[in-house]
Formats: structure tokens, sequence, C-alpha cells
């Protein structure tokens, strides 16, 4: 099987433009087929109060109401998305940017109501590798925005991670799969203040030790569970690390 990379990018590196020119030069070089998956929340906010729209955040997880769908929908299947598209053909990288509704790629149910009304975000149902993988057959790198659609004509705010992992499962079929999530730190830290501490690999029981002395909290539950889930469905390598570090291959890598 061919090789796939799928890097998740989010958070400060893909809206500050050092940290995601640096990123884009190095997602340029990692060599076989590659996709990029893209977040936005903090442009989202942004905008948002300029428009005067407040933001409602739940444990971390935004709470999209009509007025803020449109405001992700502008936010990150336009601006974001639109600027990695064009810094990418900048670089001679035959990008196109997508989300979930477009050529019906990823599509999701709304997120039923329980003791959360989370609004218009999207729980993934079904990606559609088949189609997304005879685009990267002929050269092009899918550029994925946090978007997917319900196939009655709406759309839904559904977590970059999410997209991801299920991405790169459902692409798992069709090639060799390494899915690296990148955020702001060298990987999993055993002590978030020092830096250095970084965890080489994590399987089951670590994780579960871990989680119940505190060392992984927060964020990184769901990011290693997706990262579990990933691997049990046929991805061949899952990475979180810096975004700095995802030619040199440093990081956490999370195995069975």
């Amino acid at each position: 099987m061919e090789k796939l990379t799928l890097v998740k990018v989010g958070g400060k590196i893909v809206e500050e433009n050092d940290s995601l020119q640096t990123l884009l030069n190095d997602f340029m070089m990692l060599d076989g087929y590659k996709v990029l998956v893209h977040g936005g929340g903090r442009s989202a906010t942004k905008i948002a109060t300029r428009l005067g729209i407040e933001s409602k955040m739940i444990d971390g997880r935004r709470v999209t109401d009509e007025d803020m769908l449109n405001v992700v929908t502008m936010v990150y299947g336009g601006l974001v998305n639109k600027k990695i598209v064009a810094a990418l053909q900048a670089r001679g990288v035959n990008a196109v940017g997508l989300t979930g509704a477009d050529m019906n790629i990823i599509q999701s149910v709304k997120r039923p109501v329980k003791e959360i009304d989370y609004g218009f975000v999207g729980d993934v149902e079904k990606v559609n590798a088949q189609l997304l993988s005879l685009l990267i057959q002929q050269g092009i790198v899918p550029v994925l925005a946090p978007l997917t659609h319900d196939g009655q004509g709406n759309m839904l705010n559904t977590n970059a991670d999410t997209i991801a992992g299920e991405t790169a499962k459902a692409l798992s079929s069709f090639f060799d799969v390494t899915l690296i999530y990148c955020f702001e730190k060298k990987g999993v830290l055993m002590d978030e203040n020092q830096e250095d501490s970084v965890i080489e690999t994590i399987n089951r029981p670590d994780y579960e030790k871990y989680v119940a002395q505190k060392v992984i909290q927060g964020g990184m539950i769901p990011k290693i569970e997706n990262a579990f889930q990933a691997l049990n469905a046929g991805v061949s390598k899952v990475i979180i690390t810096e975004a700095s570090q995802v030619l040199k291959g440093g990081g956490t890598s999370i195995v069975l």
C-alpha cells in the first residue's frame, strides 16, 4: 500500500502567520500522499465578537447556535481554509479546500440533545473515502475544514480532531496511513511545566494509568481516545507532536 500522511493542525498554529508558513514548508516536504485537516476556533471567536455574536463554550467545546454556525462556516470554510490552500499553491502543492459537504465527503448527524444542547454540531456518520482517494491519487492534496453536512441542506460544526481521526480510518482501506496531531507542545508531557518531559510511547494501560494520575487530562483525553480508535480501525501510526516536528518525527507515538 502507498503511504499517506494525514496532518491535523489547529489552534495558534494555523492562525499565526509565521507558525503556519513553517508548518506548510514542512508539510510540503512530506513524502508520499498527504491530507491536511485544520481548525480555526480562535479566528471564529474573534470574528464573532466583532459581529456582536457571543461565543459559548462548555468544557472547551463550542456551542453552535444559528448565528455561530454562520460564523464558523465563513471562517473555517472560507477565510482559514482558502488562506492555507493559497499558501500551498504558492509552494507548488496542488491543494483543494473542502468541507464535508463538498463532493459529499463527510456526512454527519446533528448531535442529539442530552444534558447539553450543543446546537448545530455534527457527529460524523460516514466518510466517502473512495471519492477522496481518487482525488488524492490524482496528486491533489485535500485541505479539510472542520465542517460537515447532514444531507438535508444543513452545515454542521464538527470537531477537527474527530474529522482527522474518521478520515484517517476511512482512508486506511486505500493507503498505509500515518495520522499526526499537531499542537503547541512537543508531545504528551509527563510534567506540563517541563517542555522536554515528552512521553515517547503510550499504550492503553499506560494511558489509563496517566489519566488516573492526572498526567493526561482535559482536551488530551479525547485526542488520545481518537488515536486508539484510529489504530484499532487500521491506521498504521498515530503521533501527537509539535507542528515544528512534523518532518523530524519526534513527539509521542500512540500504540496498541
